[in-house]
């Protein structure tokens, strides 16, 4: 009975967004994306569009992403969004952290998106334009993925600060006490298969179409940036998200290393009660921005 109303108000919600989608104005930029989808398939075998075509993906995206982090630096205006102000990015720093990175994404990342293809094969995944899901269920889609990978996230990172093992693994990530946004996927080897296992569970789950591959590498690029960037910039549509964590959660664990394992939601800190150094750093700074107020 609880199975049959969960599917009819999900049914319900589905057929009011599409009700919705059907009084908006048609988006400009969707013949353009079409004809490019088109010619991709008309120029392009399936293993040139899953492998070299994710790769492309995800090194365009994470760079992209990591420019306006990158560019704060060289801004005095934007030094007071910054989480740690006594401790600002050192080109040595950044550079030895571009190095590895670049190990990552070729040595141990693209042999794993080499996988893509043989993925869509035996799931007999789509690539045809007419079977794309649309704009909202894609955007459900990203978010069932980003609640499993949040969890499995959790759990695993939280294993990785077990005293035995973290000096071998986890504590290369945590290098840097203050993070950067390209520091994201700065990891141990087995920390990028580990934790990395997550992204891939929802695709498993949820994967209709090789769109979905992409979006998904985007969002999950755009959160994971976003909260090892160092800054806490105001209006970030990321905020928007329910339980969303963001900058200034991720670069308390940096700061602390104890607590807030979570990826993208709080909720799973707030039930196991790992948030409550956090709450209590917060709870602090407030006194401290009080008392100033009144000293001047």
């Amino acid at each position: 009975m609880a199975a049959n109303d969960s599917v009819n108000i999900l049914n319900s919600a589905y057929l009011a967004v599409e009700y919705i989608d059907s009084f908006l104005p048609d988006n400009p930029l969707q013949q353009p994306f079409k004809n490019a989808w088109n010619y991709m398939l008309d120029n392009y075998t399936k293993f040139q569009i899953a492998t070299w075509g994710s790769l492309i993906v995800h090194e365009a995206s994470y760079f992209l992403l990591c420019l306006p982090g990158f560019v704060f630096q060289f801004i005095p205006y934007m030094q007071k969004y910054k989480i740690q102000q006594d401790k600002p990015e050192t080109w040595e720093k950044q550079w030895k952290c571009f190095k590895t990175l670049l190990f990552n994404h070729f040595f141990i990342q693209l042999p794993l998106i080499c996988g893509t293809y043989y993925f869509t094969e035996y799931f007999n995944i789509p690539y045809e334009w007419e079977q794309m899901p649309r704009w909202y269920v894609l955007l459900a889609q990203c978010f069932g993925c980003a609640v499993i990978e949040d969890a499995w996230h959790y759990f695993l990172h939280r294993l990785l600060h077990h005293k035995r093992i973290y000096k071998y693994i986890h504590k290369v990530h945590h290098e840097f006490v203050s993070p950067f946004g390209m520091q994201a996927e700065y990891a141990h080897p087995l920390e990028t298969l580990i934790l990395g296992t997550g992204f891939f569970i929802g695709i498993v789950v949820f994967c209709n179409h090789v769109i979905l591959l992409w979006a998904w590498v985007i969002c999950r690029l755009m959160e994971t940036i976003d909260v090892h960037s160092g800054y806490d910039v105001p209006l970030n549509p990321l905020h928007l998200v329910p339980f969303y964590a963001g900058a200034r959660f991720h670069d308390f664990h940096h700061m602390n290393f104890i607590g807030n394992y979570a990826s993208t939601f709080t909720w799973w800190d707030r039930l196991f009660g790992t948030d409550s150094q956090y709450i209590a750093y917060k709870e602090k700074e407030k006194k401290q921005q009080l008392m100033t107020k009144k000293a001047n």
